[in-house]
This record gives C-alpha cells, sequence and structure tokens, in this order.
C-alpha cells in the first residue's frame, strides 16, 4: 500500500493522511480499507461504532479520488471520519442512543454535509448512551463502549463512541456533539483533543426530518488526537445555513491558523470552583496545577480566580437542559422502548414549563456576562475537566434518577457552565496518571475568542507531546 506502516497510518492523524492522500502516497480506498480493517479488530473490544458504513465509505472514497483527479482542492482529502449517532447521515437512522428506529434520513446534517465537501469519507456512526443524557456511553440496547486505555472504567459521554474510535485509532478524528461537556468530557477520559467552538460557528441543522431542540445548548465539536487536527475539522464544518436558529455574533475564524502561531503573554485564570459544590479530587487538581507552573515556565500569567456561578444560571442551565430532553421524547412514536431512567426523567423534565425554558433563554447574556466578570480581564480560563478521574463502568446501574443525577453532577461539574454561555472550550491531554488513564485540562476562551484557545492548546501541547501515545486497546485483536 505505503511506505508508511500501520501504526503510523493508524496514528498519523487527519492533517497527515490528507497529505498522504494528495501526495499520492495512498489512495482513498486503501486509506478506507485499512480503517475498516482496523474497526473490524477493534470494535468487537471497545464497542465504538453503531453502524459501519462499508460499502458507503468505499464509494466515497472512490468519488473523492475522481475530484481529486479532476483539480479540486480538499483539505480532508479521503480522510475517515465517524459521525455521533444523533447526527444525520443521509441514507442513515440516527438512533441517538436507543432501540427507536425512525428510519433513515433523507439529508446529511449541515456538519456531515460540509465534512464531505472537504473530502472526508463517512465511515460510520458512534455509540452514545440514550439522547446524550448521561456523561457514560452506555445504553441498554447498544451495550457499553469500552475505553482503550482501561476496558472497565467509562469513556465518558455522550460521545464516548467518538472518542474512543480516534484514541484506539480506528479512525483519525470523529464529530462529536456537546450540550454540557458531550465532546471535551470523553476527550479527557480517552486522551483525545475535545474541541467545543463558539456557539453558531458550526451549524446545528439536521435534515428535515430532525432538529435539534436544546436551546443553544447543543455545539457541534470534533474530536482528534491533536489540536492542529481538531482544528482542521472544526474549520470544515464551520458555517451557517439558511434560516439557522442560532447565529454567532461573529463569523467562525480559521482555527488552523492559529496552531502555528506562537501566544502572546496570556493572563490565565486558574479555578478549582465547580458549577454545583461537589467534591473536586486531587488526582484531576494536579495535572491542573502542574499545567498552570508549565504556562508560568512559558511567561504567561497564572492566577487562581473563580467564576461567579449565580444559581439562576445553574437553574436555568438545568431547566434548558430538561425542557430539551422533554421535546425530544415528546417527539417519539415509541417512548416505551426507552430505558425506564431516561422515561423518568423525561416525566420529571415535562415538570418545567415552556415560560420557564424561555424565560432562561431571556436571561442567558445577563447571566452570562455575571457569571464572567470575575475573570473579564483575563484571556483563558483553566479548569479541571472533570471532578474525578474516569469511573467505572457501570457507574450508574440500578440507581433512580435521583440517585444518579449526584453521580453525574460530581463527575462533570466544570463543562456545563459554556454551553449556557456559548463560549469555546476544549479538553486537551497533558499527560498519565499512575493508574494508566489519561489526564487533561479544560481550556475556556473569551467569547468568540477561540483564535487565542486554540494557539495556547498547541503551545501546550508541544511542550507536552501527546499524540505519540498509544492506549493498550491499540494493540489488541479480536480472537481468531
Amino acid at each position: 500500500m505505503t511506505a508508511v506502516d500501520d501504526q503510523g497510518l493508524s496514528f498519523a492523524g487527519v492533517a497527515r493522511l490528507a497529505q498522504l492522500v494528495r501526495d499520492r502516497e495512498v489512495s482513498p480506498r486503501e486509506l478506507v480499507e485499512f480503517h475498516l480493517e482496523r474497526i473490524a479488530q477493534l470494535d468487537p473490544i471497545l464497542n465504538a461504532f453503531r453502524v459501519v458504513l462499508a460499502e458507503q465509505a468505499l464509494a466515497e472514497a472512490a468519488q473523492v479520488e475522481r475530484r481529486l483527479a479532476a483539480g479540486e482542492v480538499l483539505p480532508l482529502a479521503g480522510v475517515p471520519i465517524a459521525v455521533k449517532d444523533d447526527t444525520d447521515v443521509a441514507g442513515v437512522s440516527s438512533m441517538c442512543g436507543t432501540a427507536i428506529d425512525t428510519g433513515p434520513v433523507s439529508r446529511d446534517s449541515a456538519a456531515v454535509r460540509r465534512l464531505r465537501e472537504a473530502g472526508a469519507v463517512i465511515i460510520g456512526k458512534t455509540n452514545l448512551p440514550e439522547f446524550g443524557a448521561v456523561p457514560m456511553c452506555e445504553s441498554p440496547t447498544w451495550g457499553v463502549t469500552r475505553n482503550p486505555w482501561h476496558l472497565e472504567r467509562t469513556t465518558g459521554g455522550s460521545s464516548g463512541g467518538s472518542a474512543a474510535a480516534v484514541a484506539a485509532g480506528m479512525v483519525p478524528g470523529a464529530l462529536g456533539t456537546d450540550g454540557g461537556g458531550s465532546v471535551r468530557i470523553p476527550a479527557a477520559c480517552c486522551g483525545v483533543v475535545g474541541l467545543k467552538g463558539q456557539r453558531g460557528w458550526i451549524s446545528t441543522k439536521q435534515s428535515p426530518e430532525r432538529a435539534y431542540r436544546f436551546h443553544g445548548l447543543h455545539h457541534i465539536g470534533a474530536l482528534a488526537r491533536s489540536v492542529a487536527d481538531a482544528a482542521l475539522l472544526h474549520d470544515a464544518m464551520a458555517g451557517l445555513e439558511p434560516n439557522d436558529e442560532i447565529v454567532s455574533a461573529t463569523p467562525p475564524p480559521t482555527l488552523i491558523e492559529a496552531v502555528s502561531r506562537e501566544p502572546r503573554r496570556l493572563r490565565i485564570a486558574m479555578s478549582f470552583k465547580p458549577v454545583i459544590p461537589v467534591p473536586v479530587s486531587d488526582e484531576v487538581r494536579r495535572p491542573v496545577l502542574e499545567t498552570a507552573e508549565l504556562l508560568r515556565s512559558l511567561g504567561h500569567e497564572v492566577v487562581e480566580r473563580d467564576p461567579v456561578y449565580p444559581p439562576a444560571a445553574v437553574l436555568s442551565v438545568f431547566a434548558l437542559m430538561m425542557h430539551g430532553l422533554a421535546d425530544e421524547i415528546e417527539r417519539l412514536p415509541t417512548p416505551e422502548l426507552l430505558e425506564r431512567r431516561i422515561q423518568a426523567e423525561g416525566r420529571t423534565a415535562r415538570l418545567i414549563p415552556d415560560w420557564l425554558a424561555h424565560r432562561a433563554l431571556a436571561a442567558r447574556d445577563r447571566m452570562s456576562e455575571r457569571g464572567l466578570r470575575p475573570v473579564a480581564d483575563f484571556d483563558v480560563l483553566l479548569t479541571p475537566v472533570l471532578g474525578k478521574p474516569p469511573v467505572p463502568v457501570g457507574h450508574l446501574e440500578g440507581l433512580g434518577p435521583t440517585r444518579a443525577m449526584a453521580r453525574i453532577l460530581g463527575f462533570m461539574p466544570f463543562t456545563p457552565t459554556q454551553n449556557y454561555t456559548g463560549q469555546p472550550a476544549m479538553s486537551v491531554p497533558v499527560g498519565i496518571s499512575p493508574h494508566g488513564l489519561p489526564e487533561a485540562v479544560h481550556l475556556v476562551g473569551r467569547p468568540n475568542d477561540g483564535l487565542t484557545l486554540i494557539s495556547l492548546a498547541a503551545q501546550l501541547e508541544s511542550e507536552r507531546p501527546w499524540a505519540q501515545h498509544r492506549p493498550p486497546a491499540a494493540r489488541y485483536r479480536t480472537p481468531a
């Protein structure tokens, strides 16, 4: 196929693979066949994919080859990309982690269409918990998605299938969605970069049959093995659509340009204050403190400073999430097929009146400004991603909605705020714990300032290279 060995292809990354295709060192078909074989080897163990689109992907690879021959410039030429199964891919059902199949959708979502336009090949759809309602990738219908670093630990969620697929080298990059941390949490658990851009930079428009109804909390994001690859994917997906419900105040910048740009001396606020008062373990504090020291050594100013989380803002986030979940469930033809805990959450969600959700939306800008005011003179906020390291599989098993919610909030107390404020944020790997699990930090940019965020993340990555690390599952093979 090529002089590049198997492991080189598995972990070469989005930009490098696209370059290999453009340089004709590997063909789009060969690249897709290689990744299909790797999925066949690893997915029976990891369960990252809900469906693999082998025939469709090979046909798309042939089309990319024709486009290249015709002289098209394709930034993602022939690169296999996975798509989370709550985002529409034409001709495929969007199951959203449930047992409810409403049939194949007629059209790609806007983000998927833009990936194809950039030359990407959609190779499959990845698993998530039902409606992404919990930050662990487990469902009664599609089973448990395993963490490539430790099979008995969670991948995080809800984009757990996408994160596991990237971490194990089954794909170089993936689309995830983030309504309260669902790109950043699994990125931290699986040791990949997870980027959620500014609200409105990537359209959330779906096929005509479906629509996101989570009141602007929902963002589409990128999961990849490097900051540059995440930026490249984000840029490929970015852009507005006619009649978009959510429109950014600024057009999306070209984030890839910031990767090679040395950041100026930045003022960075470091905080361990969660959105709600829950314990934050020393195991997630330590990587943040070590990163702060590294940033100081690079010339940045790092000061401990906490945002303010007004109780009304916290309640607003909760109200919008629950109201959106109720909307989703009410549209289902057979909601009785949902798992019992989600049915119970749906009953609770229906108690959120429309007027309360509308009030939360109306107050969003004011609440966001109040919360950001204490860190307004800083360029970046640095926090943990998680409240504790990746929890064991089955962390919510047998629990009712109230006890499950308490555990969920204890695991993900830092990420929901940015879905309310809409500002860019990302999870960046920074090391491996003594238990062999990835460690990460959470970087939050000023509203509309993704360029500073990317340049800082790229600087961190250059000081602590991560992409060469391979999880144990990258070496697994299914029994003969």
